[in-house]
């Protein structure tokens, strides 16, 4: 099976590669060598590679960025998915697409499924809810798989890698307490992803929501990051987290409050459980504390 895989040097992509390397042949392409601001570039790409399968792990992630870029964060969330989407249709290929939690707005109170309705609160979510809409119009045979709070060894940054990093220089930190997630670890999902890959048929099409098992808020998992990595010999000083509200943490764009999903459409796709969010970050850390 000829695979196309876009995002390699980010942190869910770089974890796909030897999953798929072992299910065909695969082409996969980052930011250097495919730019998801060009639509026509897309295309090309996709017309020359013939794939049977598509994956786009790649996206515009920069949440506060994105509210003073939204024409690129619309271009490579957006207009990107939707284009690969109708070059997967005319090939009669799949598109297996990453969203996020970001296209609900927060105000629910138990975890979010499939079916609730999409409410973004900014640019980033707005410009993910796009790029759905556009491969549910393509008729693409296609799965959309939503997760959430992403945290991985590879790719630039995230909470994780962010935490380790201000808790090796200062010895307090304030982190919100009132936005509530569930963290997802890349290998997880990667792992989720490949297992679904074999099973691809119409009736397993459509909206999915993964991410590890859990809820906490972005307080409590840096208090775990902090007991995991001095656990594994993290050099940290810092000695106290404070938890503060999201009023007392100004950002650019707007965060849902709680943003759990509910993963209990894949799991029974996949016969399991998704791993707990600790267990994930346990794995992460240990896998970066080798590199």
């Amino acid at each position: 099976m000829k695979i196309l895989l876009t995002g390699i040097n980010g942190q869910l992509g770089h974890q796909l590669q030897p999953h798929l390397a072992k299910m065909g042949d695969m082409t996969a392409v980052g930011r250097e060598n495919l730019d998801l601001a060009n639509p026509d570039a897309i295309s090309q790409l996709i017309r020359e590679v013939k794939p049977r399968l598509i994956i786009n792990a790649a996206a515009y992630t920069a949440v506060d960025k994105s509210e003073s870029e939204p024409e690129l964060a619309h271009a490579v969330n957006g207009v990107a998915p939707g284009i690969m989407a109708q070059e997967a249709k005319k090939l009669g290929a799949t598109l297996i697409h990453v969203s996020t939690d970001y296209v609900f707005d927060g105000s629910k109170s138990t975890p979010y499924t499939e079916t609730d309705e999409a409410k973004p609160l900014g640019t980033y979510g707005k410009s993910k809810l796009v790029g759905e809409n556009a491969i549910l119009e393509s008729g693409a045979n296609h799965i959309i798989m939503r997760t959430a709070w992403v945290h991985g060894v590879y790719g630039k940054g995230n909470f994780v890698k962010t935490m380790l990093r201000m808790g090796k220089e200062r010895e307090e930190l304030k982190v919100v307490h009132d936005q509530v997630g569930s963290p997802t670890w890349t290998g997880d999902l990667a792992a989720a992803i490949a297992q679904i890959i074999p099973h691809l048929q119409s009736e397993i099409y459509g909206i999915y929501h993964y991410t590890n098992s859990g809820a906490i808020s972005w307080y409590d998992f840096a208090v775990a990051i902090f007991e995991e990595a001095k656990q594994l010999g993290f050099p940290l000083q810092v000695k106290q987290v404070v938890p503060i509200t999201t009023a007392e943490y100004s950002t650019p764009a707007k965060r849902p409050a709680f943003s759990v999903l509910n993963s209990a459409k894949i799991s029974k796709v996949l016969g399991r459980h998704s791993p707990y969010w600790r267990d994930g970050l346990r794995q992460m850390l240990k896998q970066l504390a080798l590199m």
